[in-house]
């Protein structure tokens, strides 16, 4: 092997002739270095020679960690030789070491001081860039410059050298340089570190600040003798290897012009999936949450999670929707192939069974990490799983996505926070070395696809894709890493698409130089059925016996896929069963609470500890929170929330709250958490509500400064069991747009395109209070708009006939009253269906003098004084609140509303004492209430109809009101669509005005037109 090389530039050239003109033995009869030389701060003292001492690296503190700088250890040297106290101690006991090494191992030939640190500072090369040497590329088309310091004549060694014997042991190392490794020669020293860090595997761990982790890798990486496994696995892997290279055969064969986005070019990601799933079951794990995109997803379905292969093949042929619809039956609107999820248990090699569930994502990458994520710390949390050893996520990414998409940054940085953590997540890195037309010089500044990985301080391994022994070692390696640390951990297969894009995609029009390399280019089950039957472990007839296996069960489940008839859906987990889809009927349940529990819960989340010492303000809050509960008067905003969290959690329901600052509040409304003002200690009363309360069965946490990811956690957390409320809750509603794809791709639509319901519930503080543009919409257009519910169509009505919750998409909300808001969120657990439910929560009503409810306007109780304002459930409407008949024929003027308009408009009308105006508050906006919107236009046959919103007429509800209201009016013969007058903010591209003054114009002009004694006649 050619270990040395030319010697190329200024810096090197100057290092080498530094190094030999330095004498192997120095005298020690040099001055004493002046104290500016010394390291660090070393004090000058007469002492006795310490007696030497092992010295753990991790205290070497300097540059020769980073090994770049022997011409300062030779500096140092010398000084230290001069005179050992001029150096520091920790570098006076490294040399006393090394002296004392060489003194007592007759074996070696003449190793000296300088020597040794050279030969460190070689194998501490190959740790840090051996991976920049390593063989990764299949196609070999990488072009990478191999690292200068990787060259051992950099530190001095020549050839004569090859051949002498060296020994490298440093105490609390492991691998090359533990002290239990034999003297050795240069040459197997050298041999051994290219076959550890510059084979079909590079290492990238030394930017990792753990010893112990570092030791736990090298022990791994640097081994005695390369890694060999037994022919037994080696069948078990080609047998793997052949079903995934025959499943894309199969399908290319049978369907040759569909979208399959096959793994040809990557096969050994299968069984490398395999493998590290069937270590990771060996240490403990139970279950598997897997997310990915398209490229190998029909492959890991039917060979990885074994979703049957027949219902693969009936999804080709588009057969997956029933010809009849039934109850039960539900499939929505439906999804490609190459996006949909499934879940089995399957026996692993070691003979137990794991559960492996992945989750269905759309075409956006990476967009489903998050929810991976959510759903793994959701199942660890169900499962009792402290230890977070049974369940972990796997993710699988794109080159170009992993380094382009942002979500994976905002994923990988919840790792380790304490409410977001899984104990480590898996990260497979499906390397195409393209990203669909895109080089990686045009697609990332970054060496690596995986170098935001670094970040986290992760392990990355590259590994080449077409070495298949290479991939599962990587992967197993993974697993292992993951059950020891609980920390993230990435696997980079360096691999191809053999076809563009997609099966129909032309490559060649922007890389036909790769491509070239491709067509001519053996496949990895080629490569390795060469390699076994070169070594004579296997037989053609073996490998023919196994493809005719592999062949005959694809036939013959083709063949049954023509019969195939989906079965029930499959989101139903066992916490599902008994749910409703949404043809079936749900009957509507009160959600008031008994007074007793009221209560009692209420005094549980208002004291505080006797030797709490809360901030004063905070105190004061609590006091008045105490007077509430007990005189039953003035509830607010906060109080009905904690009421609403507290109830629910007594009868055995998990409540999670995240987002930005949610537990004091963005508007230092809510105080979940308190700090003691001497301690810092923190105290959360809604942990105190049962006898050895388990303190995750609340949980309120703020989130890192992330939408996208925290939203797509939340999502993922609730999907797995229907018996929790799980909320999230925007700083400012308006911030919801960083997390647009969550709500396009996943929430508005996830239950149609994937039969996955979720019942969680979004926080959006909305209203127009003069703060500016970015702190006043949460953009309720925007949801309203994604509605599927038809304006034209009233649909059934009826309370023990009504469906129409379940049938849409999801629920939008705008309400006006505590009590309100704390029927709305307990109405999310207490129905057989879930559905997400959207809330434009309130800022300035969170303090609003009128905004308060009593009490018993929260019980269960017919009759009770406050039935007759809120009776015992979420009202969908707020009927005027002047006491009118069924028939008022003398209010001239119906004015609709949604959100806290309603006191501006109800404080002007007393002013103008304007009592033939009616104002009714429509708290669901979505689904619209048409009962109770015909039933307050049958009250006031006379009157002009008005919307009124303080959004621009281009946002906020009027474009969705506007023909539902017309349909509502339509029906019972009340005019046209011309016939709703519009009052509200003029079109505008912001949502708001930045200037006060301008805002107090604009509201007051609302206010005063909606109660002016003319007609409105808007727009005319």
């Amino acid at each position: 092997m050619a270990w040395f090389r030319a010697a190329s530039g200024v810096a090197r050239s100057a290092l080498r002739r530094n190094l030999s003109q330095m004498p192997h033995h120095i005298a020690r009869t040099r001055a004493v270095p002046s104290p500016t030389r010394c390291f660090h701060s070393t004090s000058f003292r007469p002492k006795a020679a310490p007696v030497p001492r092992p010295v753990p690296l991790s205290r070497l503190t300097d540059s020769f960690l980073d090994g770049t700088s022997s011409v300062y250890l030779e500096e140092l040297q010398r000084a230290w030789e001069n005179d050992p106290s001029s150096v520091d101690e920790s570098w006076d006991n490294f040399f006393r070491n090394f002296v004392g090494q060489a003194a007592t191992s007759p074996g070696i030939s003449g190793q000296t001081i300088q020597e040794s640190m050279r030969l460190l500072l070689l194998v501490r090369a190959y740790q840090v860039r051996g991976h920049m040497k390593a063989k990764l590329d299949p196609l070999g088309l990488e072009n990478w410059e191999i690292p200068e310091d990787l060259d051992p004549s950099l530190y001095g060694f020549t050839e004569a050298d090859l051949d002498r014997e060296f020994f490298l042991g440093v105490w609390r190392m492991s691998g090359f340089l533990s002290e239990n490794r034999p003297v050795q020669t240069l040459r197997s020293i050298l041999n051994r570190l290219e076959q550890a860090y510059c084979g079909s595997i590079g290492y990238e761990y030394m930017h990792i600040p753990d010893r112990e982790k570092c030791n736990w890798l090298r022990e791994k990486i640097e081994t005695v003798k390369p890694r060999e496994y037994s022919m037994e696995r080696r069948e078990v892997m080609l047998d793997r290897l052949i079903w995934s290279t025959q499943f894309e055969n199969f399908l290319a064969t049978k369907w040759t012009a569909a979208k399959r986005f096959g793994l040809e070019g990557a096969e050994t990601l299968i069984p490398g999936m395999k493998e590290m799933f069937d270590r990771a079951a060996d240490l403990g794990v139970e279950s598997i949450v897997i997310g990915m995109s398209h490229r190998g997803r029909l492959n890991v379905l039917g060979n990885v999670v074994r979703k049957p292969l027949r219902q693969i093949f009936s999804e080709f042929s588009g057969g997956t929707k029933p010809v009849e619809e039934g109850e039960g039956l539900y499939t929505g609107s439906g999804d490609v192939k190459y996006h949909l999820g499934t879940s089995y248990d399957r026996p692993t090699r070691g003979g137990k069974r794991i559960h492996l569930s992945l989750v269905a994502n759309p075409s956006h990458l990476e967009a489903v990490d998050p929810l991976v994520v959510g759903k793994t710390r959701a199942k660890q949390y169900y499962s009792n799983d402290t230890e977070r050893t049974k369940n972990v996520g796997v993710l699988i990414h794109g080159d170009g996505s992993f380094a382009g998409q942002g979500v994976v940054y905002e994923t990988l940085h919840l790792s380790a926070l304490p409410n977001y953590t899984t104990g480590g997540t898996i990260h497979i890195v499906v390397n195409n070395q393209v990203a669909f037309t895109t080089d990686p010089k045009s697609g990332r500044s970054s060496q690596y696809c995986t170098d935001v990985a670094k970040a986290l301080n992760a392990p990355i391994f590259h590994v080449n894709g077409d070495d298949l022994e290479a991939v599962v070692h990587a992967c197993e390696l993974a697993a292992e890493w993951r059950q020891t640390f609980h920390s993230d951990v990435v696997v980079d297969v360096v691999c191809y698409r053999r076809f563009g894009h997609n099966e129909i995609d032309e490559p060649s029009f922007t890389q036909p130089k790769m491509y070239q390399v491709i067509r001519n280019h053996p496949s990895a089950l080629e490569i390795y059925q060469n390699k076994l039957l070169q070594s004579g472990q296997i037989s053609k007839e073996d490998i023919e016996r196994i493809r005719n296996k592999v062949n005959s069960i694809l036939n013959e489940e083709f063949i049954n896929s023509k019969d195939y008839v989906p079965r029930r859906r499959d989101w139903l987990s066992a916490y599902w069963a008994g749910f409703k889809s949404p043809e079936q009927i749900s009957r509507i349940r009160n959600t008031g609470v008994k007074p007793e529990i009221l209560k009692r819960v209420g005094e549980a989340i208002t004291i505080l500890p006797e030797n709490f010492k809360p901030h004063r303000a905070v105190k004061k809050i609590f006091e008045q929170r105490a007077q509430m509960i007990e005189t039953g008067e003035g509830i607010d905003w906060a109080v009905s929330e904690a009421l609403a969290f507290a109830t629910l959690i007594v009868e055995g329901n998990h409540v999670r709250l995240s987002g930005q600052d949610v537990e004091r509040g963005t508007f230092s409304h809510r105080h979940a958490v308190i700090h003691d003002q001497e301690t810092g200690e923190k105290y959360c009363p809604l942990d105190h509500l049962l006898m050895n309360q388990d303190e995750e069965m609340f949980t309120v946490s703020n989130s890192s400064l992330s939408e996208f990811a925290v939203l797509g956690f939340e999502l993922g957390y609730s999907m797995e069991n229907p018996n929790s409320l799980v909320l999230w809750e925007a700083q400012f509603g308006d911030f919801a747009n960083g997390a647009q794809v969550i709500f396009d791709q996943f929430l508005s639509s996830g239950e149609s395109k994937w039969l996955r319901q979720t019942g969680l519930t979004v926080l959006l503080p909305h209203g127009y209070d003069g703060q500016g543009p970015e702190h006043s919409s949460a953009r309720l257009e925007r949801f309203l708009q994604m509605s599927d519910d038809n304006p034209y169509v009233i649909p059934e009505m009826d309370p023990t006939l009504r469906k129409q919750i379940q049938e849409c998409n999801w629920q939008v909300v705008n309400v006006t009253t505590p009590a309100n808001y704390f029927h709305v969120l307990r109405r999310q657990i207490h129905r057989d269906f879930r559905k997400p439910l959207i809330v434009m929560s309130p800022k300035n009503l969170l303090r609003h003098k009128d905004c308060k409810s009593h009490l018993s306007e929260f019980d269960d109780l017919i009759g009770h004084p406050g039935f007759d304002k809120q009776g015992t459930r979420f009202k969908r409407l707020i009927k005027d609140q002047n006491d009118h008949k069924d028939l008022e024929e003398g209010i001239n003027r119906l004015v609709l509303c949604s959100g806290k308009l309603y006191y501006e408009l109800d404080e002007e009308r007393k002013k103008k004492d304007r009592k033939d105006v009616a104002i009714c508050r429509v708290e669901q906006l979505c689904p619209f209430p048409y009962d109770l919107i015909q039933r307050e236009l049958k009250r006031y046959p006379n009157a002009e109809i008005v919307w009124c919103q303080e959004e621009p007429m281009n946002m906020g509800a009027y474009h969705y009101v506007a023909p539902r209201l017309y349909t509502a009016m339509r029906t019972l013969g009340r005019g046209t669509i011309e016939d709703i007058n519009y009052v509200g903010r003029a079109p505008s591209a912001a949502t708001a005005t930045g200037f006060y003054s301008v805002h107090v114009q604009e509201q007051t002009e609302i206010i005063q037109k909606s109660m002016q004694q003319e007609p409105i006649r808007y727009p005319y």
